[in-house]
């Protein structure tokens, strides 16, 4: 999966804000405000140190009483416009970062598997994952931060020029120092929070290998090699982590002598002033005051970089997602032809390339009619399924097809929800009783009455679990919800066992009437019902024709249908 860069982040981002310009405005103005009410309190002081040495304070009473008033008002209405200012951008912000994130779900659901499987599912789970977790963390307090300080220290460099333009010059030449720090923390850090975003989704790509293949890791006694991998790609993101957690240290050294110089030039500026009369020990105070006053701003906003950056390498991976969605392909060959119809022309796919999983296969499926592709393991079966349902995208040649489609393997997903919600999810508006009826079609009546909650029944693995056949059944009965023209089953009636073999069968034939249906059929007598039979060897067409006319030839089918007969086992 792409990463986006910084140009894309920040027009994917203004699109996400498009139609909140007047939220951006009134936010701007509340956060002006809030800075500018935190400057009375300073200027109030060094006004009362002014009359002290005056005389003002002891003989007026009232002016003091005034800039009391004046520095109560202004500290309450500053807390008052802050709250509100960090409520509206956090607001602001998490429905900015909500419209990002389901865009992005939205397009990840689009991509194409073949895409997705080539970056590693662990790849699109962590950015999901630890990157919205990130960014849900890191922007509701940085955006706020980010606002906050920078309308603070535009309105205190203003106030500080009021009194003196000296004191403004001196914290305008202690910004360069400032800007090197931040400038040495983004030469580096970019690069490794993006290298820790990646190595956690190398993590999390092994991680997931390891536990989707669990039984075969304890068969095949891999368990140590696993936990190495394991092992290997955790310690390369603690790697990360601590040369991340390196530049954070010297960052924040810089930063401390650039506060060292400030107060340093401050005091020097002043004592000069006052000495030469220009000034007064009260502006000085003023001045010390508002750059004291800078300390949180300022190191909250320099501070928040290490997350800013954190939160950008994660925004990069998340907008890259997004902008990873593919052209549209141009619809061709068969817009004329009648819905079920699939047409392959000249194809060859491979994984890898030099190694060709398809060859030049020619092959046609006409509306209504059931194919049954056969074959010994490894000779492109499930590659063929996957592109006529268009999972992959040949490398050589066209598939052509016409219609709604619907596919259906052996890995059945029985999601976390009640019967009822994992079949209506193929069709929102299905009442009760389309749902029963699309169970009772596929022989899964007695399902129902099984669960104590029946259609409400939690099922999954947080409810009552479900048998192989009946998860088999559930995705069939979808298919009926969802009404397709074409129906792709991938060994889908695989997982049921010789013991509901069967009914299986059976509820596989009854989701193809009326549809044209591919079939890559593990047992020869899913093949001997099928219209035509197509037998796959070494990834191209052997034979192909109805079971009859090929059983009766003396060819590779005829003998595989006998040795079958003999002692029917399932055909891989």
């Amino acid at each position: 999966m792409p990463v986006a860069n910084a140009r894309t982040v920040w027009r994917e981002a203004r699109r996400s804000l498009a139609g909140r310009r007047w939220q951006l405005a009134a936010l701007a103005a509340v956060l002006t405000a809030a800075a500018a009410a935190g400057i009375v309190s300073p200027l109030a002081l060094g006004a009362v140190v002014d009359g002290a040495k005056s005389g003002v304070t002891s003989g007026d009473p009232a002016f003091v009483w005034m800039l009391g008033g004046w520095m109560a008002s202004s500290i309450l209405l500053g807390a008052l416009l802050g709250a509100v200012g960090v409520i509206g951008a956090s607001r602001l912000i998490e429905l900015t970062l909500a419209d990002l994130r389901e865009r992005m779900v939205d397009t990840a659901f689009r991509l194409p598997q073949a895409r997705v499987e080539r970056a590693g599912t662990g790849d699109l789970i962590s950015r999901a994952g630890d990157d919205v977790a990130v960014v849900a963390e890191a922007i509701p307090s940085v955006v706020p931060a980010l606002a906050g300080s920078f309308f603070t220290i535009a309105v205190t460099i203003v106030g500080m020029a009021v009194i003196d333009p000296w004191y403004a010059l001196v914290l305008l030449v202690v910004v360069p120092v400032h800007a090197l720090a931040v400038r040495g923390y983004l030469r580096h850090a970019p690069q490794v929070y993006a290298g820790e975003r990646a190595a956690m989704a190398d993590r999390a790509q092994h991680l997931l290998d390891s536990l989707r293949g669990l039984e075969s890791v304890r068969a095949y006694g891999l368990a140590v090699d696993h936990i190495g991998r394991i092992a290997r790609v955790s310690w390369a993101v603690a790697g990360w982590t601590m040369r991340a957690r390196a530049i954070q240290n010297v960052f924040f050294a810089r930063l401390n002598v650039a506060e060292l110089l400030g107060m340093g030039g401050l005091l020097v500026v002043g004592f000069v002033l006052v000495s030469n009369g220009s000034g007064s020990i009260g502006g000085t105070t003023a001045a010390m005051l508002l750059f004291l006053r800078l300390f949180g701003p300022i190191n909250e906003l320099l501070f928040v970089v290490d997350d800013l950056q954190s939160a950008l390498a994660s925004l990069g991976r998340i907008v890259g997602v997004i902008t990873a969605e593919p052209r549209s392909r141009p619809a061709h060959g068969v817009s004329t032809a009648p819905p079920g119809t699939v047409r392959l022309t000249g194809v060859t796919h491979s994984y890898v390339e030099g190694h060709d999983a398809l060859r030049d296969i020619q092959l046609e499926l006409s509306p209504g009619e059931t194919v049954a592709v056969v074959g010994a393991s490894g000779t492109g079966k499930s590659t063929l399924a996957a592109l006529v349902a268009g999972v992959h995208e040949p490398v050589v040649g066209s598939v052509q097809r016409k219609g709604s489609l619907v596919l259906v393997t052996q890995e059945v997903h029985v999601f976390d929800a009640t019967l009822r919600a994992n079949l209506t999810l193929a069709r929102a508006d299905a009442s009760d009783t389309m749902v029963l009826d699309a169970l009772g079609r596929v022989g899964a009546s007695r399902l129902v009455s099984r669960l104590a909650g029946g259609l409400d029944e939690p099922v999954g693995s947080a409810g009552t679990p479900l048998t192989p056949a009946e998860e088999q059944q559930l995705a069939l009965a979808r298919v009926l919800l969802a009404d397709p023209e074409l129906v792709i089953l991938d060994e889908a009636t695989a997982e049921g066992g010789s013991r509901d073999a069967d009914r299986l069968d059976r509820a596989a034939a009854e989701v193809g009437r009326g549809r044209t249906v591919l079939i890559v059929a593990h047992r020869l007598s899913q093949a001997a019902t099928a219209d035509r039979v197509v037998l796959m060897h070494n990834g191209r067409i052997q034979e192909q024709g109805t079971h009859a006319d090929l059983a009766a030839a003396d060819g590779a089918y005829a003998r595989l249908w006998k040795a079958w007969s003999r002692d029917p086992p399932a055909v891989q």
